[in-house]
């Protein structure tokens, strides 16, 4: 699978620890940045893996920062994005399952890289879920439905 991953300076170290698991998991990886624990500001990077994913250059995007939560706002300013942060695998499961999550968010600051490989794991396993209410409520959230 084409995974594209992309941190702010607060996850550099759980970035490049993910991409070597991804690459060693036999996926071709693409590091967005950052490179480096300077400070940077984590939207150019969550719009920058929002865009790649967008453009079918990966199928699915890994964001990470401190929390996982700023970085994924800025990736769901996209129409095309549905980026979702977790902290366990399940969440990661039903982001793919229920709502067809096409970037995983997570935090450096808030989980150790063992459980964010097993969200990530539970993240590039899962298919989206099939039915016509997942289906409808997906096309929602890329089309929200005009106000009257």
């Amino acid at each position: 699978m084409k995974i594209a991953i992309a941190s702010d300076h607060a996850a550099v170290d759980m970035k490049a620890a993910l991409a070597n698991w991804l690459r060693e998991s036999g996926h071709e990886v693409t590091d967005l940045g950052a490179d480096s624990k300077d400070s940077v500001d984590y939207p150019d990077y969550g719009y920058a893996l929002a865009e790649h994913v967008a453009a079918g250059k990966a199928e699915r995007g890994v964001a990470l920062c401190g929390t996982g939560i700023g970085i994924s706002i800025a990736a769901n300013r996209h129409s095309a994005i549905r980026c979702a942060v977790v902290t366990e695998p399940f969440s990661a499961q039903l982001a793919r399952d229920h709502n067809d999550a096409n970037i995983l968010a997570l935090g450096e600051r808030i989980l150790g890289l063992e459980m964010a490989k097993a969200c990530l794991k539970a993240f590039i396993e899962t298919e989206s879920g099939s039915g016509e209410r997942h289906a409808r409520r997906i096309g929602k959230l890329t089309h929200p439905p005009v106000e009257a």
